[in-house]
């Protein structure tokens, strides 16, 4: 019994580095398949539209009750101290630093990570992947790499509209509905929110998320079964591991940035 145990357990750990092998080599695959893209600019512009424009009213919305939230917690939170007055700093801080690039990818993930996913398996389902390749049309310069490009493109402004519309939400509770001094709350955030410490560490780890999200969701479409089980099932894996790797990438970055 210690026998299949142990051999289950390297088999896993086999298959493991072999998945984690084809992945990074498929993602200089579609590093390389970009090098004729941007003759082509059209093709990106393209999916940055379906991509990022389709997700804007989650992200907004997402966005604005989030804001809502960290205005009331944030408020109730810190009249404990006597610093209500900061409400408009610990809202910016919370959402140009952690929420904003954070519940953006993974409300990317959801939504433009699983139709990507299934676009790219219904599509090798379909043979048209294979009909491409019989014309001489590589798949991964024509379809792979335009949707990469156009994911990690989109999610920094998505990022950055979720931080926003965020602040909006969080002045709405704290200066509109609670009371809190409109000038304190806007002095406070200007003056305690860095360009480079807070909000480029927050579209650094947006562009990082764009890479890991879009990639994910590319993959799993593309390396699906070419049947409806395969496509559900590679669009479930999309959600989990894309989720995953997010958190755990937010807290690699976290320590590196602010160690």
């Amino acid at each position: 019994m210690i026998v299949n145990a142990v051999s289950a357990i390297g088999r896993r750990v086999r298959e493991t580095l072999a998945n984690v092998g084809f992945a990074t080599r498929s993602f200089f695959s579609v590093i390389l398949a970009s090098a004729m893209l941007w003759r082509r600019p059209r093709l990106i512009t393209d999916q940055i539209h379906f991509i990022g424009n389709y997700s804007l009213v989650i992200i907004a919305v997402s966005g604005l009750f989030v804001g809502f939230v960290l205005g009331l917690q944030g408020y109730y939170t810190l009249t404990r101290y006597g610093s209500e007055q900061a409400l408009g700093l610990l809202v910016a801080l919370s959402l140009t630093r952690e929420l904003g690039p954070v519940v953006t990818a993974l409300l990317f993930a959801g939504r433009a990570g699983t139709s990507l996913t299934a676009e790219i398996g219904l599509m090798k389902a379909g043979e048209q992947l294979s009909a491409m390749e019989m014309m001489a049309v590589n798949p991964l310069e024509r379809v792979v790499a335009p949707r990469f490009w156009a994911g990690v493109i989109a999610m920094p402004i998505l990022a950055a509209i979720f931080s926003a519309v965020g602040i909006l939400g969080g002045y709405i509770v704290g200066v509109q509905l609670i009371g809190v001094d409109e000038g304190a709350f806007w002095s406070q955030m200007q003056g305690g929110v860095d360009i480079w410490k807070d909000i480029a560490n927050g579209v650094i780890k947006s562009v990082v998320f764009g890479f890991a999200v879009t990639f994910i969701a590319l993959f799993q479409g593309y390396e699906a079964q070419p049947t409806p089980e395969g496509v559900a099932r590679a669009t479930t894996r999309t959600v989990v591991i894309a989720s995953l790797t997010v958190l755990w990438l937010d807290f690699l970055l976290t320590a590196l940035m602010f160690n």
